[in-house]
Parts: C-alpha cells; structure tokens; sequence
C-alpha cells in the first residue's frame, strides 16, 4: 500500500469514532417542539428523574437501558448487553418506529414519520447533553 494511502486510511479510522459521535444535523430548537411529543413519559433535564420512560439526558451516544433506576424491559436489556448504543442511526431507527429495533419493548409510541421532524427530535437530543 502506498504511504499517502495508508496515511489516509490512519486518519479516516482515527476520524470515525469522533464522526459517529457528532451532534445531528438538524434544528435543535424545532426539535425541542417535537420533543413535547415525548414528554408525556419522559424527562430531559440533567439530574431529571425518570417517569413512565427514563430520563433522556445525556442520552446521544451512550448505552441503551444505562439510566439508573429505570426498569427497562427485558428486550431492551437483552439488546443493551449484545451493545446497542443510541446513536444517530439506532434513535433515528428507534424514533421513527421503536418495536422495529426492540420489537417486545414496553414503548408504546408509535414512532416519528415525519423526516425533518425526526432530524430535528435528534439534533435537539443530540444538544442535551454536557458542554463538551
């Protein structure tokens, strides 16, 4: 392999983990509105307690089923010990449809069709989180 090459590939490979760690495209503020959705079963604020589903805080880029004191199914136990991580692509899946990733879950939101809503409910999730 070429050294230029194999320098990029380093460097792409260094990249990924940061990349799949960025905040969402998307309007946080219009997402906060879609949130309003949600907050009939959770909370976002740091701290938040947990209500009919966990407190969402922090939730970007973490373990699922990792909020203290939630009982979470046991689906999504199951899917959290073999490494599911909220990330964009497992909310976006999540939030669009939630029984399509953890089909015995105790969810019973029907999920986001609409796609810029989606993108929004994710960048403004993606925002709760600490100052990094």
């Amino acid at each position: 392999m070429r050294p230029i090459l194999t320098a990029a590939l380093l460097a792409a490979s260094l990249a990924a983990p940061a990349l799949a760690q960025a905040p969402a495209a998307g309007d946080a503020e219009a997402g906060q509105r879609v949130f309003a959705q949600c907050r009939a079963c959770h909370t976002i604020n740091d701290g938040g307690r947990n209500g009919v589903g966990p407190n969402l805080w922090n939730i970007y880029g973490r373990p699922a089923g990792a909020r203290e004191g939630f009982r979470y199914s046991a689906n999504l136990q199951e899917l959290a010990r073999g490494g599911l991580t909220w990330d964009e692509a497992n909310l976006r899946r999540y939030l669009t449809n939630p029984k399509d990733l953890v089909p015995n879950g105790s969810m019973a939101f029907v999920g986001i069709r609409n796609p810029e809503q989606l993108t929004n409910l994710v960048a403004f999730l993606s925002a709760q989180r600490p100052a990094q």
